[in-house]
């Protein structure tokens, strides 16, 4: 666009703008000038009150037509119901003041009663059409009869304050039969406006204009009705300038903007509850009612008619609004219940309702199984990709879940990646079947698997037996399997047998004894001599844990570290293992200054932001030098790092810790993570050198990595070293270190520290 389009544009805006303007100060002097001249009691007041009525209703009504067309399409019903409002304002106005020349009299006709009461309605339906009305039928009406209910209560309390004697005033028809109902109808648009515009939201400034409006409006009804009842009014009189004054309210309130949620805001946020007084509105002067119903009584005991009728109506609409409100109540039910038991994300049946049915079920005494199913590295998907694909990938599970099962079973969300499948009554497919059906449903397409967005799943299969008391007793079983299945190497399916029971009892018992395991003092550590291939010396040992089960004996490390990477307590057993190392390595270095210790610590710790206070805690408190200590951490841990743990590793080495990459070769080697972490060391994984002896490949792998870690200027150390073959090779490669049992098994660190030297 132009420079001159956008000055054409902003011209075409601001020209409205500055009309609108100047309508408002052209209605406002009209309006003043109207209330001087009345004040005053200047001649022609009669006739200057009615043109001034007509002058500034009909100029709110071009006003809010011309903003109609401007403002966002779901408000210019509002405003062009508005405008009709107004401009039977002006009409009415029009038609009493030829009525009143012409008749010379005060010309209660029932065209003019028709007319206001036409108003009534447009200006009621432009509430209902504003942005904050509700949006449904029930709930407009609802909103009506909140309104009916509030007037026809306030029918009562007016004929006691007000209107007494307007039945016995001698008045022309519609005023007699309608006197009571202006101020009460005004009441009840009033009332509706407010509930509108009191959901909880901020209130829309043009809302607050108009309830201003309709109030000055509601008082000059009843101050109206009550003069002439008691002849004290006269056409011209001061309280005709409230009208003129209330259109010019309506005119004033066309601008304000749009509200905020009206321009481009998001249509689909929740709305607040309502305030307590906005639920209790149209019950509040019912109490009042009913006192001023007493106090109307004649003296013979008698309710005037009028009151009479109007309770009527009172209860009607009370009996209605119930009526909705018990019918809204059992809507409201029946999505809390939807809600109570369907998963908001799949919208397949949530952890609440799959334990609803799989009770049920197990009640009827019928062959019941479960499958339990997990997805495998659902973590890694969020963490890569964010939690909105992680959510697509579900929602995707479960489309391919319920077409894989269709109809054999019960399909449920039970939380996070956690599926679960009932099969119950006449199974024309069994379980195992079904879990082959799902696994194959949840095989990745090539897209998929090219941009690795789909995980595999594991699923575990319980079937309900006499060993099962309880239905939680059939789900432990299926989780039982399901992790048989993870570690059968994942995308595989398990039935839980007696036999995976029992290793689970086994498992959870191993857990529980391992908590106690640090504290008690029941861990140990053995110390394996590195050797320097050229010289045979020792100058390092590695720190390997063992746990004296007071039941099971010595316990090696692939017995129990995994099951504490699982449960969290690694930490606290590498921590105990940090410093129980640094203190031994104190004591070799008081005979060899030049002897280190390397430790290994779980890829969880990497993620700790007290990793590096526990470290320094540790080599301080033993008095030993930070560049004494490695750290050796898997291959795997590192590549799954984050810049924070970099950031970590890289203080590490500030401090002078050295950095080992533990089993190298095993995971997932690149040239691009050497650049980026500070390691000092390679160790070259033991199943290389193993095959040193036959396979020329291994050979060349070995030596491949060695001839790296010099690229790099690192230490290499091959681990595993078993023969005197190995021996050979490793050190004909030109390897500098060796670890294995050749060298030394794994010992007390008195008996490691007398070989080193």
């Amino acid at each position: 666009m132009s420079p001159q389009d956008v000055e054409q544009a902003a011209g075409e805006t601001a020209s409205p703008v500055r009309g609108a303007r100047a309508g408002l100060a052209v209605a406002a002097v009209v309006v003043a000038l109207e209330g001087a001249w009345l004040l005053a009691a200047l001649p022609g007041a009669a006739l200057v009150s009615d043109l001034g009525a007509m002058l500034v209703a009909g100029w709110a009504a071009l006003a809010c037509l011309a903003v109609a067309r401007r403002h966002p399409t779901p408000l210019r019903r509002f405003w062009a119901l508005l405008a009709a409002t107004m401009a039977l304002a002006a009409l009415g106005r029009a038609v009493w003041t030829v009525q009143r020349l012409a008749g010379g009299d005060l010309p209660h006709t029932p065209l003019i009663g028709a007319l206001f009461i036409a108003g009534l309605i447009t200006g009621t339906a432009a509430l209902l059409c504003a942005h904050s009305a509700p949006h449904t039928t029930v709930g407009r009406a609802r909103t009506v009869l909140d309104g009916l209910i509030v007037g026809l209560a306030l029918v009562p309390i007016g004929w006691v304050l007000v209107f007494r004697g307007v039945a016995a005033a001698d008045l022309a028809d519609p005023l007699r039969t309608l006197g009571l109902l202006y101020p009460m109808l005004d009441l009840m648009q009033l009332t509706i406006l407010v509930a509108v515009a009191g959901r909880g939201r901020p209130v829309w400034r043009p809302m607050t204009l108009i309830g201003a409006s309709l109030t000055l409006r509601a008082v000059a009804d009843a101050g109206y009705v009550s003069l002439v009842a008691h002849g004290g009014y006269t056409a011209g009189h001061p309280i005709d300038l409230c009208w003129p004054l209330s259109y010019l309210l309506v005119g004033a309130a066309t601008r304000y903007p749009p509200p905020p949620d009206q321009e481009g805001g998001d249509d689909t946020a929740e709305s607040p509850l309502p305030p307590w007084w906005r639920v209790a509105l149209p019950y509040l002067p019912v109490g009042g009612a009913i006192v001023a119903v007493v106090l109307a009584r004649r003296p013979t005991g008698q309710t005037p008619q009028l009151i009479f009728v109007g309770m009527m109506a009172l209860l009607a609409a009370l009996a209605v609004r119930q009526g909705l409100a018990a019918n809204e109540n059992l809507r409201l039910v029946a999505r809390l219940r939807r809600l109570a038991y369907t998963d908001q994300l799949t919208g397949l049946p949530n952890r609440l309702m799959f334990l609803r049915r799989l009770r049920l079920a197990l009640r009827d005494d019928t062959p019941v199984a479960v499958l339990l199913l997990d997805l495998d590295g659902f973590k890694q998907v969020n963490d890569r990709f964010g939690h909105a694909m992680g959510d697509i990938l579900l929602t995707g599970v479960a489309e391919r879940m319920r077409a894989a099962v269709d109809g054999h079973g019960t399909v449920a969300r039970l939380g996070g990646d956690e599926f679960a499948v009932l099969v119950e009554r006449d199974r024309r497919v069994s379980p195992e079947r079904l879990a082959q059906r799902l696994l194959t449903a949840l095989e990745p397409s090539p897209d998929e698997e090219d941009v690795g967005v789909h995980p595999s799943a594991s699923i575990g299969i319980a079937e309900y037996g006499p060993q099962h008391a309880s239905h939680s007793d059939l789900l432990r079983d299926a989780d039982i399997a399901m992790y048989a299945a993870k570690a059968a190497g994942k995308s595989a399916y398990r039935s839980c047998t007696a036999g995976l029971r029992e290793s689970a009892v086994t498992r959870a018992e191993l857990i529980a004894d391992l908590r106690r395991a640090v504290d008690e003092g029941q861990l140990h550590l053995e110390f394996q001599p590195i050797v320097d291939l050229v010289t045979g010396t020792v100058r390092s040992a590695e720190a390997l844990v063992r746990w004296r089960h007071p039941r099971l004996g010595t316990l090696y490390p692939g017995r129990f570290l995994p099951l504490a990477e699982e449960t969290g307590l690694i930490l606290p057993i590498d921590r105990w293992v940090i410093h129980e190392a640094c203190r031994a390595a104190a004591t070799w270095r008081d005979r060899v200054p030049e002897t280190t210790v390397s430790v290994n610590i779980a890829a969880a710790h990497l993620r700790r932001p007290d990793l590096i206070a526990t470290v320094t805690a540790a080599t301080a408190t033993a008095g030993l030098a930070p560049g004494a200590l490695t750290l050796e951490l898997t291959e795997s841990a590192l590549i799954e790092g984050s810049e924070t743990v970099l950031e970590r590793l890289r203080q590490l080495r500030e401090l002078g810790i050295r950095i080992s990459i533990d089993d190298f070769g095993t995971g997932y080697s690149s040239l691009s993570y050497l650049h980026r972490i500070p390691a000092t060391e390679l160790k070259i994984d033991r199943s290389f050198v193993a095959r040193l002896d036959d396979d020329s490949r291994a050979y060349a792998t070995v030596e491949m990595v060695t001839r790296l870690a010099g690229a790099f200027e690192l230490s290499v150390v091959a681990e595993g070293v078993e023969t005197e073959r190995q021996h050979a090779a490793v050190a004909a490669i030109g390897c500098p270190r060796g670890q294995g049992y050749l060298y030394g098994r794994p010992g007390r660190p008195a008996a490691v520290g007398a070989t080193v030297g």
